[in-house]
């Protein structure tokens, strides 16, 4: 595919209001877009509280504020766009298909997972222990 191919049905995209495949991957596509739009806002918070500190109150705010808002819009016409928006559509087919676990299932995994932590966790801690006292005992610098 050219690049002018790709950039021919992009920019057209950007300036659409209509959606595509409006009832179908509905769940999928609204928490992509919310997932951009929050990243994006925490990315406009950190530029409003790092670089764009000590300018005016307008520009501090404004700018970040500009550009949260034409991120979100991207976001929305991006899960939106054909390609994309089949994508998440058959994200969420999929999704449908899955198998997921029982709370029980869910609560046993996650003891054994906390579990083998706190064991190897202690082993290493007990292994560190062992080493510093070696250390000590033939007066290995530093120890």
């Amino acid at each position: 595919m050219s690049n002018k191919t790709v950039g021919g049905a992009i920019v057209p995209e950007l300036f659409r209001f209509s959606l595509y495949k409006a009832n179908q991957g509905r769940m999928v596509r609204q928490v992509t877009f919310f997932g951009v739009a929050i990243l994006a806002a925490f990315g406009c918070i950190t530029l409003s509280n790092g670089p764009l500190m000590g300018n005016g109150r307008a520009l501090q705010v404004g700018l970040p504020f500009v550009l949260w808002l034409l991120t979100a819009w991207v976001a929305f016409r991006a899960v939106n766009f054909a390609a994309f928006a089949d994508f998440l559509i058959s994200v969420e087919s999929e999704l449908a298909r899955v198998t997921w676990p029982a709370r029980t299932e869910v609560v046993q995994a996650t003891v054994v997972v906390i579990s083998t932590m706190v064991f190897l966790g202690a082993f290493l801690y007990l292994i560190d222990v062992v080493w510093t006292v070696l250390f000590k005992l033939i007066r290995f610098k530093d120890f």
